[in-house]
């Protein structure tokens, strides 16, 4: 039996590859989606196609890659996998993502096959029926070139007509062409580390490691689930639209824990919808992990044994099992629903959840020709939000969405440098953190001018209804975006693709954290501090933090 220190060793070597598959690909790659933002996820499997160890990227890509190598394995066949192939994967059904998310995954071999590295990363553009985002596509064939499971490399050669297959399809070639060989470039560094880890160690007892760190991951998640509450709980909310039709969209889930388990059940949401706002199941259950995650092993290196007692239960057909050939492009469903399952298990566990934060990821992006190169860019922001007060503090803010904590936003230098916005205010929204005796973090205010024509996309689901409050707590101001403001044309938008030209104005308004008890309980103090810092208006002082009665 292998001793504790080698498996706390080799455990924290196979974590320290997927980092150094990270870092590969944050310097190689040529899109700042990946080199700034972080929209990527990075695996390592075990040969029986288990997480081992992943690498810090987007949270909701956590497990999403499962369910890739998964499809993918079985498309290709174990037996069809050789030293040095890489396999491409987006088929959106199978790759729990849209198809611009590009996943990558080879076989590791020593000798025999010895695990599975994996790549998932968001290219710019594989020529859907419009640049940048597909913000109204009615099916799959209009969201870009699919690949089910295709040999980028073989044996370690480049499959030519694949690559050039993606030249002639892209919009941006340079750029994707770029990123893949900087995925591939990550598997690459993936593959080495792991084979010189069995070398060093030899492969069984390697493999000894991995079965004892999944046991250990079961335990504590046992433990865990076993000092929560027990019960069943239900939560309801909407999208705006399907980006299509108009409707709102129906989102329900019912988290139940019990007996050493958690189901999450999807049953009760809206059939799929004619927009492109249909989640795939492996992203549906990615999104579930997430949560079960976070009440459970927060603190824990996650693996497979982390996730074995969790459920996901969706019909197909639904927005939250889509099948083909329905539209999935835009994936905000999924960081709604993170927070609609937070919404449900707040019900059982007041003491533990913090209120909605923000409720969704206000994203935005520029697509034009930029005017020193004459080339197509397009180059995107996911704008943070405030957090939800809690039972014992305020909700930070403005920062990142819970469902990409470790994401980043673009910066400003780049955003300027690469596209035809300037930035004339970036800066705190007052007032938009719900009041309570926690209050909500504060969202942010950008005003942009546009230097160059182009088209300005944003992506919001969540305009109409606000972000929810707990015990009391009032809610926070929803996202917004104001087009052309302080003109006759002035108006507000939600997930749209509108057509700007130099002096143009577009000002963003992203939501604030829930409130979390009544305000009036609120130390007086910390209301200073908030007018202090700016975080509220002294009429909204006044008016929502104004002292109970002593009785």
């Amino acid at each position: 039996m292998t001793d504790g220190t080698t498996v706390e060793v080799v455990r924290s070597h196979l974590v320290s590859v997927a980092e150094e598959m990270r870092a590969t690909l944050v310097r190689t790659s040529f899109n700042p989606v990946i080199y700034e933002v972080h929209d990527f996820g990075i695996s390592i499997y075990d040969p029986r196609l288990r997480l081992v160890a992943e690498s810090t990227g987007l949270s909701r890509f956590l497990g999403a890659n499962d369910y890739s190598v998964r499809k993918g394995v079985e498309y290709v066949g174990v037996g069809n996998l050789h030293p040095g192939d890489v396999v491409l994967m987006n088929y959106p059904y199978w790759n729990a993502a849209h198809s611009y998310d590009a996943t990558l995954f080879a076989p590791v071999f020593d000798d025999e096959l010895i695990g599975f590295v994996c790549v998932r990363a968001h290219w710019m553009d594989l020529g859907a029926k419009d640049p940048g985002y597909v913000l109204d596509s009615i099916d799959m064939h209009q969201e870009g070139l699919i690949f089910p499971g295709t040999k980028v490399v073989s044996r370690g050669e480049p499959v030519h007509e694949i690559h050039e297959l993606i030249r002639f399809n892209s919009r941006m070639p340079n750029e994707v062409l770029g990123d893949l060989h900087a995925q591939i470039a990550a598997l690459r560094m993936g593959e080495r580390r792991l084979v010189d880890l069995s070398v060093r160690y030899g492969r069984d007892t390697v493999a000894e490691v991995i079965d004892t760190v999944i046991e250990v991951a079961e335990a504590s998640t046992a433990d865990a689930l076993a000092a929560l509450p027990q019960g069943s709980w239900t939560a309801e909310d909407w999208l705006d639209d399907d980006g299509v039709t108009g409707d709102p969209v129906k989102m329900r889930v019912t988290v139940t824990i019990a007996d050493g388990t958690c189901v999450v059940d999807f049953a009760g949401s809206s059939p799929a919808v004619a927009g492109p706002v249909n989640l795939p199941l492996g992203a549906t259950i990615a999104t579930a992990r997430v949560a079960f995650k976070a009440i459970t092993t927060p603190g824990e290196a996650a693996n497979a044994g982390h996730f074995t007692a969790l459920t996901v239960r969706a019909e197909p057909g639904t927005i939250f099992h889509a099948v083909y050939p329905a539209a999935t492009f835009t994936q905000w469903t999924g960081t709604v629903a993170l927070e609609l399952i937070y919404k449900a298990l707040a019900q059982g566990m007041p003491d533990r959840l913090p209120a909605s934060s923000g409720g969704d990821v206000p994203g935005f992006m520029m697509v034009g020709v930029h005017p020193d190169t004459g080339k197509l860019f397009a180059v995107s922001n996911n704008e943070p939000v405030g957090w939800g007060g809690t039972p014992h503090h305020d909700g930070i803010g403005p920062a990142n969405h819970l469902a990409q904590t470790q994401a980043r936003m673009t910066p400003i230098e780049v955003l300027e440098a690469r596209t035809g916005m300037f930035f004339e205010r970036l800066e705190i929204r007052t007032d938009s953190g719900g009041a309570g005796r926690f209050r909500g973090g504060p969202g942010l205010r950008r005003d942009i001018r546009f230097v160059t024509e182009g088209e300005f996309l944003s992506v919001i689901k969540k305009t109409r209804s606000r972000p929810w409050a707990l015990d009391g707590g009032h809610e926070p101001e929803p996202n917004q975006v104001i087009v052309f403001p302080g003109t006759d044309r002035e108006h507000r938008v939600s997930t749209r693709r509108t057509a700007v030209s130099p002096g143009d104005r577009v000002t963003v308004l992203t939501a604030g954290g829930g409130g979390h008890g009544d305000p009036r309980d609120r130390d007086p103090a910390a209301v200073q501090d908030d007018l202090a810092e700016g975080y509220v208006s002294a009429e909204a002082a006044h008016d929502l933090y104004e002292r109970k009665n002593p009785s």
